[in-house]
């Protein structure tokens, strides 16, 4: 299988560095920004960097989509996963028009609303995936399958016991 994994740096990569031991076994490639973060985080991995600032910037969301369309139609992956934010949004447009399948996994880090491209991908996906029970509230279609971060999921603590 070949994984397009696209993200915001920061919390965003680190939720999806958190299924390495998945996405390690398969073909990939990302879609985040090209920064030292980055490459800390996943050396030796093939980055495509997107056009920043990804999030509210209508310009660069365009651009982005150009990207899209032509990384993803270069690249064929089997399925598109992402974390968010604003990167996602264009690279799931691109990848409904091309039939790729796509996952979306919403942030640990939003519980009592849901994130903008959250509300965006939402219609996109073929999955969606929560990490709280709170926020399937927000997402019809959302699937719990708990936190991504190994010592919070084996944690009693609630949603409301992290986020005070």
């Amino acid at each position: 299988m070949k994984v397009c994994l696209t993200c915001s740096t920061g919390g965003h990569l680190t939720q999806l560095e958190q299924l390495r031991p998945w996405w390690e076994k398969h073909e990939r490639f990302w879609v985040v920004l090209d920064r030292d973060e980055t490459r800390s985080v996943l050396p030796g991995e093939r980055i495509t960097s997107p056009y920043h600032p990804t999030t509210r910037n209508l310009l660069n969301a365009v651009r982005n989509f150009r990207l899209a369309m032509r990384t993803l139609r270069r690249e064929r992956p089997d399925v598109v996963v992402t974390t968010g934010a604003g990167v996602a949004v264009p690279f799931f447009l691109a990848a409904r028009l091309l039939r790729i399948p796509t996952v979306y996994i919403e942030v640990f880090g939003r519980i009592d609303l849901a994130t903008l491209s959250g509300r965006l991908c939402h219609p996109l996906s073929n999955l969606f995936l929560l990490q709280w029970p709170d926020q399937e509230s927000h997402y019809r279609k959302g699937r719990l399958v708990g936190p991504l971060f190994p010592a919070i999921a084996s944690s009693p603590q609630t949603a409301s016991d992290v986020h005070g």
